[in-house]
Order: structure tokens, then C-alpha cells, then sequence
């Protein structure tokens, strides 16, 4: 079945069309490629024109878009080993030298572009200590590269408008960070020497109370056991006494009994006295 000649031109007219026109959305960039050769470039949003099957166009991504690196090794100014793990900023700003320089392979860009970053953090970390750098303003710290690094990547077409630090690490195993250990160790053993010193302090100070409060009641105790003695002695006098006066004639004779049996405790003791000595009075046969 043939088609109309009409219908065949209404189709090819079609394609035609379809293949010269195309479209940039708002936030991209386009070029006009001419058999390989750019013959438009930084072509703006809206719907553009370009010969069929002769012309052909590119259009990229002129948004901000974040560039992201491994993590680099770096030295400081007193040569100690840090790890820098960072991320760029940037977009394309010239299309044209962008496809120049890249092919418009957006992967390419950001290799070419990551050394040019690393080696002015290079230069920079290596004019700083490590105090600086890893204490100081960060942005400060890059700041005075992002002119140098711009330079670098206009020959890309892309422009870099941040350069964030996202963390400084001490390499494991390094001098640096057996260093950090080493301080902290002595730092903890200090704050542990410190605290056992005032637990001593303390220890000390607690016994020495209690020594003296011991000694305090231990003193006050035996004031008044003395005092009970002396009055249970005074109360015992007196009794004795009363006693004494009431009956002195049987009082003798229980103190004599009392020293009969002091005498005589141990049941073999022999005493060498007088006959009419007073003190065998009681054991006279004529009493």
C-alpha cells in the first residue's frame, strides 16, 4: 500500500521540525554544535531553533551543585599528618569551555577539578598548625585559596563559589594521634591524682574528728565515772559511818571479822602474835 505523496511530506516536514527544535528549562544552559564545532553557546531558558541533522544541541545543569572528594592527607606547618575531608561548591558557569575542556562529561570535570582544590588546601593547611586548623575559623582558612582555585577551574567553565571542611581527622596510627593519647592518659592521671589527694584530705580529716570526738566522750565517760565513784564512796562512808555510830561495839567486831578472813584467804597462812595482842581479841575463849 503506497501513501500519498502529501502524507509522506507532511511527515518528513514533521521530523524536520521535531529535530530543530529544542528546549532549555530554567536553570540550564544550553550550546549549538555545528558538525562537532560550537557555534552557539550560553543560550538562555525558553525554545530554540537549530538546523536538523547538521546542528545539534547540548544543554547542562548551571544550578549549584556540590562536589565531594575522597579525604586527603595534608602536613602542617609543624609537619604533623592530618586528614582533611572537604566538599566544593560550584556550578558551570561558561558552557562553551566546559564542553571545550570536558566534552560536557560532568564525572571528568570533577577529576580535573580535584586536585586543583587539594593542592591549595595544600597550601594552605601546610601555612597553618595544627591548632589553626583544626580550632581556627575554617572558612577563614580557605578563603584566601578560592580566588587561586577559581582561576584553575575557569579554564574548565566552572566557577566555585564554597569550599566547607566537612571533618579533620589524626590518621590512625600516626605520631600525632599517639600524641593526643598520650595527653589525655596524663591529663586523666592528673585529674585521678588530684581526686585521690583530696580523698586522702578528706579520709584524714574524717579520722581526725573521729580520734577526737573518741577521745572527747572517752574523757567526759570517765569524768563521770568518777564522779559516780566518788559519790558512791562518799554514799558507801556515809553509810558506814551511820552504821558505826548506831552499834560501834558490833561495827569492830565485823571489821575484825573481815580481817580475820583477809588474813586467813588462802587456808595455809600462820600468823606469829602475842598473846594479848588486840588483834586476836575476838578468838580468846573468854570472850
Amino acid at each position: 500500500m503506497r501513501f500519498p505523496a502529501w502524507m509522506s511530506a507532511v511527515v518528513v516536514g514533521l521530523l524536520l521540525l521535531l529535530g530543530s527544535v529544542f528546549v532549555v528549562s530554567e536553570g540550564q544552559s544550553a550550546l549549538v554544535l555545528n558538525l562537532g564545532k560550537v557555534v552557539r553557546s550560553d543560550i538562555g531558558p525558553g525554545l530554540h531553533f537549530k538546523l536538523p541533522l547538521v546542528e545539534s544541541a547540548r544543554v547542562y545543569d548551571t544550578k549549584l551543585q556540590v562536589l565531594s572528594a575522597d579525604p586527603e592527607r595534608y602536613l602542617t606547618s609543624e609537619k604533623k599528618d592530618v586528614s582533611v575531608d572537604f566538599f566544593a561548591i560550584g556550578r558551570i558557569e561558561n558552557v562553551r569551555d566546559f564542553y571545550r575542556a570536558t566534552g560536557g562529561d560532568e564525572r571528568v570535570a570533577t577529576e580535573r577539578l580535584a586536585p586543583i582544590i587539594k593542592d591549595a588546601l595544600r597550601n594552605e593547611i601546610n601555612a597553618h598548625t595544627l591548632q589553626e586548623v583544626v580550632s581556627g575559623d575554617r572558612a577563614k582558612v580557605l578563603a584566601t585559596q578560592l580566588v587561586a582555585i577559581n582561576k584553575g577551574a575557569a579554564t574548565l567553565g566552572v566557577k566555585i563559589s564554597d569550599i566547607r571542611i566537612k571533618r579533620i581527622d589524626l590518621p590512625t596510627g600516626g605520631e600525632v594521634i599517639e600524641q593526643v593519647y598520650r595527653r589525655m592518659r596524663a591529663q586523666r592521671q592528673q585529674v585521678a591524682s588530684r581526686l585521690r589527694a583530696e580523698g586522702e584530705e578528706l579520709s584524714q580529716k574524717i579520722r581526725s574528728e573521729a580520734d577526737r570526738q573518741q577521745a572527747v566522750i572517752a574523757a567526759e565517760a570517765e569524768r563521770d565515772a568518777q564522779k559516780l565513784r566518788g559519790e558512791g564512796d562518799a554514799e558507801a562512808a556515809r553509810i558506814y559511818a551511820e552504821a558505826a555510830n548506831r552499834d560501834p561495839a558490833f561495827y569492830a567486831f565485823q571489821r575484825s571479822l573481815e580481817a580475820y578472813r583477809k588474813s586467813f584467804v588462802g587456808g595455809d597462812s600462820v600468823i606469829v602474835l602475842e598473846r594479848n595482842d588486840p588483834f586476836l581479841q575476838y578468838m580468846r575463849s573468854d570472850r
